[in-house]
């Protein structure tokens, strides 16, 4: 997993990230803030973790998203007072005793925690796909994608998103989700008998009803039809047994 640190200065940053992002920026204050950026439509953008600096609020996204989420801040920027620029910094990870200069992953308190240094991290062998099927955490580019909606990915388990903190780009339809609609579809975790395969289709009673993402061993995360789980699944021709989140 390779992330990207950004820098946010500025006197602006925090009212300016207040009215992108799906999560409460005053929570800086205790620590990190896990949260999303959508589209107007409501459908995911990034996912990313706010880290509070002093006089700058650092921004720890996914590699391969950066560039796109770089240009898409600038493009909101417009005249506030706010700079973004690359962080030289490295994340580093673990479970365990927090150390000095760690924060507690939001998410969980079984994710461990996360610092930022000057140096690149060591060898990590913590079996960190485990632990998310486990704990039912998406991640990008397996479970989170331009078509994914944050509320069906648990971001309101995960505390990625406040619905008391006024309007954000995609605000609305969130807030519809959560208000007026009960989610038909969403990430679950399948347990089959023998190892899974990321990928494979999910059925019910022969008609498509999901599809298995990340995989660890006979367990998986994979988004499903709640109305179709319940009537027997199989993937790759092997019973699977439906958990809610």
């Amino acid at each position: 997993m390779s992330r990207e640190i950004l820098k946010i200065t500025g006197e602006d940053r925090e009212h300016f990230l207040q009215g992108l992002v799906s999560n409460d920026v005053a929570r800086l204050k205790d620590g990190l803030v896990y949260t999303a950026m959508l589209t107007p439509q409501g459908k995911y953008i990034a996912d990313f973790f706010l880290v509070p600096a002093g006089d700058a609020i650092l921004l720890d996204v996914d590699a391969s998203l950066a560039p796109m989420l770089t240009q898409r801040l600038t493009m909101y920027k417009l005249r506030s007072k706010v700079t973004i620029a690359p962080a030289a910094l490295y994340l580093h990870r673990g479970l365990g005793a927090r150390p000095d200069d760690g924060f507690a992953d939001p998410r969980h308190e079984a994710l461990g925690w996360r610092a930022y240094r000057q140096d690149p991290a060591g060898e990590d062998t913590t079996d960190w796909t485990a632990l998310r099927v486990g704990l039912g955490v998406p991640e990008t580019g397996a479970e989170l994608g331009p078509d994914s909606f944050i509320l069906e990915m648990g971001f309101e388990r995960l505390k990625g998103v406040d619905f008391k903190k006024g309007c954000y780009v995609g605000q609305e339809v969130t807030a519809r989700m959560k208000h007026k609609t009960e989610l038909r579809k969403g990430l679950a975790r399948v347990v089959g008998a023998a190892p899974l395969r990321a990928g494979a289709d999910i059925l019910s009673e022969g008609k498509p009803a999901g599809t298995v993402l990340s995989v660890a061993g006979n367990r998986a995360l994979a988004y499903l039809r709640f109305d179709r789980a319940e009537k027997g699944l199989e993937a790759d021709g092997q019973a699977l047994r439906f958990e809610t989140l």
